[in-house]
C-alpha cells in the first residue's frame, strides 16, 4: 500500500478492504479549500478516513463536516420506540451520541449497549445519509471496535447469476430501532420507519456500482417468496461481510473516523456492558438513491 503526500496531508492506506488514516491535519483548525479537496480525493478512493489524535468539540466537528454537504438532522424515531433512540444529552438535532452511558438511569444517548449488526445508517429512510462522522469521546478497554466492508468490492464479488436475477429488484429496509435481531418482514411495518431501495445502487459521487444491503435492516426483497429472499439475502450477506473486505478499526481516544454510507456498511463488536463508550455522530444528508 502506498503512502501519498498531497496538500501538506499524509494520506497511509490502513487495510487492503478500505480505510486510510489522513496525518497532518488540526480539524480544531480551518483547512484550506485544497486540502478539502485532497481529503475528499482520498474519501472517494478509501471509502473510510481517520483522523487520530484530534481534541474536538462539536462545533469542530459540525464545521468540518459541513465542508462535504448539508449536515443531516438526526432521525426521530417512532413514539413507540422512542426510548430506543433518544438521550437526555442529544440538545442537538444535527448530533446522535451512540453511548451506553445513563445517569440516574436515564440514557445519555443511544444504540449503546453490546454488539451491533452490520447496516447503512439510514438505510430505511428514503433519502439515505451521504457520509458519518464519528469521534470517539469514551472508549471501554476491549471491543467495541467498528468494522467497515467496502460494498463495491462485494458489488464486484456478487455471482453474474445473482447480478442478472437481481439487477432491476428492489429490498425493503426496516429499522425497528432493534442492534442484533433479524428484522420480521411479515409484520405490520405501517408504524417503523421503512423504504425500498434498489439491490445494487450507482454512488451519487464516484458513479461506481454498490451492493446495498445489510444484515439488521434489509428484511426482504421484492419479486420472491420468503424463502427464496432469505436464501438470497443471506448469500448477499456473506458477500458483503467477507473479512477479506472488511476494515477493523480499533478506537483511540481522539480518533475521528469518517465513511461513505452509500458504499459500506458497519458493524460494531462487542464490549463489555459495564463499561462506559461514547462516540459523537454527525452525518451529511442523502438523496434518493439510484441503480
Amino acid at each position: 500500500m502506498t503512502i501519498v503526500t498531497e496538500r501538506g496531508l499524509t494520506i497511509r492506506p490502513l487495510d487492503s478492504a478500505c480505510g486510510a488514516e489522513i496525518i497532518g491535519a488540526d480539524l480544531t483548525k480551518e483547512l484550506s479549500g485544497a486540502q478539502v479537496e485532497a481529503i475528499q480525493k482520498a474519501w472517494d478512493e478509501h471509502l473510510v478516513l481517520l483522523f487520530r489524535g484530534q481534541d474536538l468539540s462539536q462545533e469542530d466537528q459540525l464545521r468540518f463536516a459541513s465542508h462535504f454537504g448539508d449536515l443531516g438532522a438526526r432521525k426521530k424515531a417512532p413514539e413507540a420506540l422512542r426510548d430506543r433512540a433518544e438521550g437526555k444529552l442529544q440538545l442537538d438535532p444535527r448530533v446522535l451520541l451512540v453511548s451506553n452511558m445513563k445517569e440516574n438511569g436515564v440514557p445519555l444517548g443511544a444504540f449503546g449497549d453490546g454488539d451491533m449488526w452490520f447496516h447503512i445508517d439510514s438505510g430505511y429512510s428514503e433519502r439515505p445519509y451521504k457520509y458519518t462522522f464519528i469521534y470517539g469521546l469514551k472508549l471501554p478497554s476491549t471491543g467495541g471496535n467498528t468494522l467497515f466492508g467496502n460494498m463495491y468490492k462485494a458489488y464486484e464479488a456478487v455471482p453474474e447469476r445473482l447480478k442478472k436475477l437481481l439487477t432491476g429488484k428492489r429490498a425493503l429496509h426496516v429499522h425497528e430501532y432493534k442492534r442484533n435481531e433479524k428484522v420480521d418482514a411479515n409484520t405490520d411495518i405501517s408504524k417503523v420507519p421503512h423504504w425500498f431501495h434498489p439491490v445494487f445502487i450507482s454512488h451519487p459521487r464516484t458513479g461506481k456500482k454498490s451492493l446495498f444491503v445489510d444484515r439488521l435492516m434489509t428484511a426482504r426483497i421484492e419479486g420472491f417468496t420468503a424463502q427464496e429472499s432469505d436464501e438470497i439475502l443471506a448469500e448477499l450477506y456473506e458477500i458483503g461481510e467477507n473479512p477479506a473486505n472488511v476494515y477493523e478499526h480499533v478506537w483511540q481516544l481522539g480518533d475521528f473516523v469518517m465513511w461513505d454510507n452509500l458504499a459500506t456498511i458497519h458493524a460494531r463488536t462487542y464490549f463489555p456492558k459495564e463499561e462506559d463508550r461514547m462516540l459523537r455522530r454527525c452525518t451529511i444528508e442523502g438523496v434518493p438513491v439510484h441503480e
